[in-house]
């Protein structure tokens, strides 16, 4: 790992983690000046990927740090995990239900609402994400038991890679509907602009209020495992299934071996 990133203060590392993660859904969304569609086999093997990734960061960069902090505030470990957990995934369902995605986006002549909802999707889901990858290097920073740094850095890592294929299935769909690819560009990489501010909100959090900070942790890991369930894993699984179990196996392995070896 670069010794300058290492010496940085938390609120800096994770902004800049999240504006890489911001960087990767500007570069799926400038595919609008090249390609009129791209290929699905590598679409879904990076989904794949990036859910393997997201799964195991989810355990070890945030579920089993939050576990280890409950331990050393006294708290109940199983308590804090499971209600930080399911309410993660709860408001992810729910921005899901309220925008009603879905629904709305397989109803026919309304090209430009199905891309307004998509696009709202996207963003609301990349703040939690955001959040994550902040709360990630504020416990870094805070606690012996709390995320490593490598385990913050491979989240951010599995956050960007999913977010390649979010910032082109935002910026194509509004190129298809007769938009200027310079405005299908400019709207894609806006879903993701949110991130970096969430980051450091997340970092700020992290440090300021320690407390309940293996909730907050458990919540990030809810709503990680929450967006792989509902839109990684049925998303590359559709029509790559073998494709898509190979990049979630190699994902996971990855984020597995440098988190356990280097962590």
């Amino acid at each position: 790992m670069i010794d300058w990133f290492v010496h940085l203060h938390p609120v800096w590392q994770g902004f800049l983690a999240t504006l890489f993660t911001y960087s990767v859904t500007m570069l799926g969304a400038s595919l609008v000046f090249f390609f009129k569609s791209v290929n699905r086999k590598l679409m879904d093997v990076m989904m794949g990927f990036a859910a393997g990734v997201m799964i195991a960061a989810s355990y070890w960069s945030l579920l089993s740090p939050a576990i280890e902090l409950s331990r050393e505030l006294g708290e109940n470990p199983v308590f804090h995990a499971s209600v930080g957990f399911v309410c993660g995934g709860a408001f992810l369902m729910l921005s899901d239900i309220l925008l009603n995605r879905r629904k709305c986006c397989k109803a026919k002549g309304e090209g430009w609402l199905r891309c307004i909802l998509i696009t709202t999707a996207v963003t609301m889901h990349n703040i939690p994400e955001g959040l994550a990858v902040g709360v990630a290097f504020g416990s870094a920073a805070v606690s012996d038991g709390g995320t490593s740094l490598v385990g913050a850095v491979m989240l951010a890592v599995g956050i960007g890679i999913q977010n390649f294929p979010e910032g082109t299935c935002v910026a194509m769909p509004l190129r298809r509907e007769g938009a200027s690819r310079w405005k299908s560009f400019f709207i894609g990489q806006l879903s993701g602009i949110v991130e970096p501010a969430a980051g450091v909100i997340g970092v700020l959090f992290a440090l300021k209020v320690q407390l309940i900070l293996p909730f907050v942790l458990s919540f990030s890991a809810g709503a990680m495992i929450s967006v792989v369930c509902s839109e990684l894993i049925p998303e590359s699984f559709r029509d790559n299934k073998n494709l898509a179990t190979v990049g979630v196996m190699a994902g996971f392995v990855v984020m597995m071996v440098l988190d356990v070896l280097l962590g």
